[in-house]
């Protein structure tokens, strides 16, 4: 099975985790034997690295399934590390509209779409995008995950029951504590962690990483 394809295997929960923002984390993150890793090259956020500085991604091909989160990015960028082999998938964090992806299923470019969900209303064209996965996160206006805070697991589930065929990424406000029980509430394909994971934004603590992989296994 490809690392995609596992990754987003329902039949365990994997665990990605976001922010990375150095070689050595992500190497560290690959000898763990974490599923994925997100890399934010969105200017605002308090985990951006510049593409430019990208470049040691390509060391990890084959090691770590690779996201390239982006929020209201022009899609020449996305696509453009793709093609030079930095990324193995793309992360759409923004304001996206299910007409704005088009670019990216003509590429055959493997893509997930972030929602920020406050109420079930949100997820409403979830479907829309005919992403391989939606990536359900804490409602954020203007700041795009990353907050720390959880949202009603309801609405994930409900979306799971209307769309059994979409993997869900759960995100939001996951930490080792609560990580079990986020998997055997939600059952989602994996679990997206940035703060929950960290001594401060973008600086990974591996204490917390061996602990969500633990409670994963639970």
């Amino acid at each position: 099975m490809p690392p995609l394809e596992c990754f987003l295997d329902p039949a365990s929960v994997s665990l990605k985790v976001c922010g990375v923002t150095t070689l050595g984390d992500a190497r560290r993150l690959a000898a763990m034997r974490v599923d994925a890793l997100g890399v934010n090259f969105w200017p605002r956020s308090k985990r951006y690295l510049a593409p430019q500085e990208a470049g040691w991604l390509a060391d990890m091909a084959g090691e770590i399934l690779r996201v390239g989160v982006f929020v209201n990015e022009a899609p020449e960028l996305p696509l453009r590390l793709m093609r030079e082999g930095l990324l193995d998938a793309v992360q759409l964090h923004g304001d996206e509209a299910p007409e704005d992806v088009a670019i990216y299923q003509e590429a055959r470019v493997p893509f997930f779409k972030a929602i920020g969900v406050k109420t079930r209303e949100d997820l409403a064209r979830a479907a829309d995008f005919h992403a391989k996965a939606i990536l359900l996160d804490a409602h954020a206006p203007g700041v795009y995950g990353g907050t720390g805070e959880t949202f009603d697991w309801n609405a994930a589930l409900d979306f799971k029951s209307g769309h059994p065929e979409i993997p869900i990424i759960l995100a939001g406000g996951i930490t080792p504590e609560n990580a079990a029980l986020a998997a055997g509430t939600v059952h989602p394909a994996a679990l997206d962690v940035a703060s929950g994971a960290e001594i401060s934004p973008g600086i990974k603590d591996f204490d917390k990483v061996t602990a969500l992989l633990a409670a994963l296994k639970r």
